[in-house]
Formats: C-alpha cells, sequence, structure tokens
C-alpha cells in the first residue's frame, strides 16, 4: 500500500508538471488536469480499499458475471450512439465529460475467470485439447472484441498477461510454440491491414524519416529524456512540455518525468515499480489456494507488462502503442481499474503465508 501511496503521489505532481502549460493554454486553468486526476485518484482509493476489504473468494463466485459484463459492454462500444470515439478507436462509453474505457476492466475481468479457470482445469493445462486450448479461445474472444474497436495496445496488454498465467499454471513450452507461430502471423496481419501501424512500425525503425509526422512523438520523447542527464533540469522545468510533445501527460509523462529529474528519478520510479512486482509475487507464490495464487500473479503481470511496454515506448525500444504508466499517467478508466485490481490483490495477502 505504501509503494501504490507513492507511486500516486509521485503521479499526481507529475501531471501538474507536465500539463499546467497546456492546460492553461486550452481550458484557461493550469489545474484542469491535476484536479480530475486528483478526483480519478480519490475514487480510485475509496475502490481499493472498499475491494480489500471484500474476501478475494467472493469474486470466484461472480466471475462468468463479471467477464459476462465485460463483453456486453466490449460490443456496446460499437454500437453508434453509444461508443465514443477518440484518437481514432472507439473504445470509450459516456456521456459528456464522464466516460469509461471497457476494454481497461475486461483485462480484470479476465484475469479474474481466468484464475478460476486454471484453478479447476490446473490438472488439464498439460492437455492441448481439455486446458490450453479452450483457455487460448478464452483469451483470442476477448482480444478479438477488443480489436473491433480498435485497440492494439491494450489487446497485447491482455495477450502477454493471459498467456503468463497459463504459462504459470503449468502449460507445455511446444504448445506455446505452436500457438506463436499463429499468432505472429496474426499480429503481421493486424499490422499490415492498418496503415497507422504500418506508419508506426517505419517511424520506430527511422523516426529521422519522417521527423514531423510519424516520428514525432518519439524523436521529441528522446529530446525530453537527453536533458534530462542523471539529476534532471530540475522540477517544472521542462522545455517539451510546451507543444512539442504531444499529450505529456498521459502516454509519454516518463519522457517529462525523465527530463526533469533525470536518470535518478526515472530509476527510482522504476524500482519502485520492481518492489511492487517483488511483494506481488510474493504474495501469489504464498496465496492460500490456486484461485488466490493465480490471481494474484495475473494482477501483478498485468501491470509489471504495462510498465515495461509504456517505458519502452518512451525510449525507443519499441513502437509507439497506447499504454499509460499504471498509476502515474492522466486518466480515470486505467487508475481506477488498476485501483480496484490492487485492492483485490491487498485482500489476497491478508491470507497469504507471509
Amino acid at each position: 500500500m505504501a509503494i501504490i501511496l507513492a507511486l500516486l503521489i509521485i503521479g499526481s505532481v507529475m501531471i501538474y508538471s507536465a500539463s499546467y502549460i497546456q492546460a492553461e493554454y486550452n481550458f484557461g486553468d493550469s489545474f484542469f488536469y491535476l484536479k480530475r486526476q486528483l478526483l480519478f485518484s480519490a475514487v480510485g482509493i475509496f475502490a481499493m480499499f472498499f475491494i480489500m476489504s471484500i474476501p478475494y473468494g467472493t469474486w470466484k463466485k461472480y466471475s462468468k458475471v463479471l467477464l459476462l459484463v465485460c463483453f456486453v459492454l466490449l460490443l456496446a462500444v460499437l454500437i453508434p450512439g453509444i461508443g465514443m470515439e477518440r484518437n481514432g478507436a472507439q473504445s470509450w462509453i459516456g456521456v459528456g465529460a464522464f466516460s469509461i474505457q471497457p476494454s481497461e476492466f475486461t483485462k480484470l475481468g479476465l484475469i479474474i475467470y481466468l484464475s478460476v479457470f486454471l484453478s479447476v482445469n490446473q490438472k488439464y493445462i498439460t492437455s492441448f485439447k481439455q486446458g490450453f486450448f479452450p483457455s487460448i479461445i478464452l483469451v483470442f474472444t476477448a482480444f478479438g472484441l477488443i480489436m473491433l474497436q480498435p485497440d492494439l495496445g491494450t489487446g497485447v496488454v491482455l495477450i502477454l498477461t493471459c498467456m503468463m498465467m497459463i504459462y504459470i499454471a503449468g502449460a507445455r513450452l511446444s504448445h506455446f510454440i505452436g500457438m506463436a507461430t499463429i499468432g505472429v502471423a496474426g499480429f503481421l496481419y493486424l499490422i499490415l491491414s492498418a496503415p497507422y501501424r504500418i506508419s508506426r512500425i517505419t517511424a520506430f525503425l527511422n523516426p529521422w524519416q519522417d521527423p514531423l509526422g510519424d516520428g514525432f512523438q518519439i524523436i521529441q520523447s528522446l529530446y525530453a529524456l537527453g536533458p534530462g542527464g542523471l539529476m534532471g533540469v530540475g522540477l517544472g522545468n521542462s522545455l517539451q512540455k510546451y507543444f512539442y510533445l504531444p499529450e505529456p501527460q498521459t502516454d509519454f509523462i516518463f519522457a517529462i518525468l525523465g527530463e526533469e529529474l533525470g536518470f535518478i528519478g526515472g530509476t527510482a520510479v522504476i524500482a519502485l515499480f520492481g518492489l511492487l512486482f517483488w511483494r506481488g509475487v510474493r504474495i501469489g507464490i504464498e496465496a492460500p489456494d490456486a484461485f488466490g495464487r493465480f490471481l494474484a500473479l495475473g494482477i501483478v503481470s498485468m501491470i509489471t507488462i504495462q510498465v515495461m511496454i509504456n517505458v519502452s515506448v518512451v525510449i525507443g525500444l519499441i513502437p509507439v502503442t497506447g499504454i499509460t504508466l499504471p498509476f502515474l499517467s492522466y486518466g480515470g478508466s486505467s487508475l481506477t481499474l488498476t485501483m480496484c485490481s490492487v485492492g483485490i490483490l491487498l485482500n489476497i495477502s491478508k491470507y497469504s503465508r507471509i
């Protein structure tokens, strides 16, 4: 809990520092994003403490209902008049300023249901027909619904998280290799079928080929990290937030953090995530039953994978994807979902033998 609260505080400070220039320009209020993020944080903290008081075994009873509701919401976003389009993806449901992103909650819903499935059928997981294939079908059904929006970033996090859970359950490596072959072919098709995804790949390979277009974000991100050096340019002194780096308070907030707080600040944040991963793994290993073990390891895997993808994008290791940095990036749905997930993890820790 101390790690989570520390990350929330750092996130709130960095969101204000990264956004106050654009908030003043766009809304006439330099605190616009900070006030909303503090509201999201308050809702998230309340949700965390509330869910922390619910015995984690309760989610086992309602896993089917939760997953069904998530699937219905994923279909609802595709209905004109209900779904809202942002940044080229119809991934939101809402009215006015209030909106939710069903794909975010689907990640947790699927983790809960898959934890139930694996805990009941773990003895069959080495069998392709009885254990591995049914779990894969479930995962790719959710992935397919998310890709209808489309939201490749969230879909990749979901796939990697569930694959990790299935591997932990004891699935054969040969089954993963065979499925990976099909997966790579499907992934290439998804990339080739959308011109903007191809442009992201080419921009990743050589961002200077189109420095004012597809390569703009990654170039500006590196321009932020470079001057940061060891100690940073100082909190609030970033230059890239002056309309150079697009949406610095969301997906690329780590770039602003690296510019202002330097290598030491960035390393400290990554260390906090490392401690969260270590603590979550310990909770999962020492959980009293298989359901709690898969649920805890699934949650900590989801958060860790999302962190790894976001930071890798910011420092130019992988192509740009729309993945937020947990607890630090601006956004309501992502933060609320993550805080709910942590609430479940904290409840499991009450019963863990640590």
